[in-house]
């Protein structure tokens, strides 16, 4: 893995060796440096970036990183992060970006512009390439994707002769239904205010037709009819009582520990939450399908990490190696076998044993190419702020859907015209 292909080692040569692009988006600290590293991510739930690391560190003992765990929350990930490179911080060398973040950090110039060419980005699922761009550059390199998946009770779906829901009519009916006949909860997201909300948000509207911004972030796009009926399905959920009050606090482990524990009839959640759930009370019980929508099957934010190069660090070459190896072939095959996270190579989808082992891997892909990514925008911080505390008044029934929808689309107005 280590070994450059002709056609890389001619790239490189090219382009000076480097495999950055212009230094206009960050200090440009040391593109040439090498040394040790620091890797600032978020916190490894499944314990298997540790051995990949150990691999790099052997076999590159001048140049060995340290793995530096941040919250498992992504807005105090990013919190802790934008700190640092506010201070224009040397210590965090490669950053595990949210998918989201591409764009502030780019247009901050807090990270380096990338050479396409250094990667086999013709290889990887398009849309999670293009969560790695900013303004035509790439500023990042897809490391894992994430598409949101209903989780459901397939044993008990089975008894009745059920098929999965693929519409939210079908999904509240058989929560309500089953639910009581089985003495489960229905249904559960993330629902505590916080960046999963604004995830669990953006997939209600657009799986009712809808979009909160234009795809280049500059103008609000929320539909007061579409988004009104997306909030409304979450809403009266709660009002109805199949999706439980607890699920107010619940982010994806919380969510995750209530349906592997058998709490829960159906649960939305990323495919990382599949693996633990096969080792629990419920292996064998349950499956996955693609999120439920207004009228057929619903569209996915599309989540994961991005690994980017902090325009302070002054190890950037050893950094650019460091990203090449992390994301080749044999170690995204591990973010899937060992980590339980979805790749971001398309061939792993279509491998045979792969499939035989995780057979939800037709149905992710599915999911990731019909993904949407939540508002890509310079702003996105306070854009996702807004919605999630917006979303949680109307949730906790502080505010009707129609008018939380209409106070949202005129805040996000504000965000994007503040210069």
């Amino acid at each position: 893995m280590r070994r450059l292909t002709p056609i890389v080692l001619a790239a490189m040569l090219l382009s000076g060796c480097a495999g950055f692009g212009s230094r206009d988006s960050g200090a440009g600290a040391g593109t040439d440096g090498t040394g040790p590293m620091t890797f600032a991510t978020g916190r490894d739930t499944t314990a298997y970036l540790q051995p990949l690391i150990d691999r790099w560190n052997r076999a590159h003992p001048k140049e060995k990183v340290t793995l530096l765990e941040l919250p498992e929350a992504a807005d105090e990930q990013r919190a802790q992060m934008v700190a640092n490179l506010q201070a224009k911080s040397d210590r965090y060398d490669v950053l595990g970006l949210d998918v989201v973040w591409t764009a502030e950090f780019a247009d901050a110039g807090w990270i380096v512009s990338l050479d396409r060419s250094m990667f086999p980005l013709d290889r990887f699922l398009q849309p999670v390439v293009d969560t790695a761009t900013y303004q035509g550059k790439l500023y990042a390199v897809p490391y894992t994707s994430n598409a949101g998946l209903l989780y459901y009770r397939k044993d008990i779906l089975d008894r009745e002769h059920l098929k999965p829901p693929k519409t939210w009519a079908e999904l509240r009916d058989q929560a309500i239904r089953l639910g009581k006949k089985y003495k489960l909860d229905g249904y559960a997201g993330q629902f505590l205010p916080y960046e999963g909300l604004t995830v669990n948000f953006a997939e209600a509207v657009q799986s009712a037709g809808g979009q909160i911004l234009s795809p280049d972030g500059t103008k609000v796009t929320l539909d007061l009819g579409s988004a009104t009926t997306g909030l409304d399905f979450l809403v009266n959920g709660l009002r109805e009582g199949w999706i439980p009050q607890e699920a107010l606090s619940y982010k994806e482990e919380e969510s995750r520990l209530a349906f592997q524990q058998g709490r829960l009839l159906f649960a939305r959640n990323w495919p990382h939450a599949y693996g633990p759930a096969e080792r629990s009370s419920i292996a064998g019980k349950f499956a996955v399908t693609r999120l439920p929508g207004l009228n057929g099957p619903g569209s996915s934010s599309l989540g994961g990490l991005n690994l980017a190069i902090s325009a302070y660090s002054k190890h950037q070459k050893s950094a650019l190696e460091f990203i090449r190896y992390f994301t080749g072939l044999e170690n995204e095959r591990s973010v899937l076998t060992d980590g339980s996270f979805p790749p971001v190579w398309s061939e792993l989808y279509d491998d045979p044993a792969l499939i035989k082992r995780y057979p939800y891997l037709p149905v992710l892909k599915q999911s990731i190419m019909s993904a949407r990514p939540r508002p890509v925008s310079s702003k996105y911080d306070q854009v996702s702020l807004v919605i999630s505390s917006g979303v949680s008044d109307a949730l906790n029934l502080r505010r009707p859907s129609d008018e939380t929808v209409a106070a949202l689309k005129q805040q996000l107005g504000e965000i994007l015209r503040t210069p």
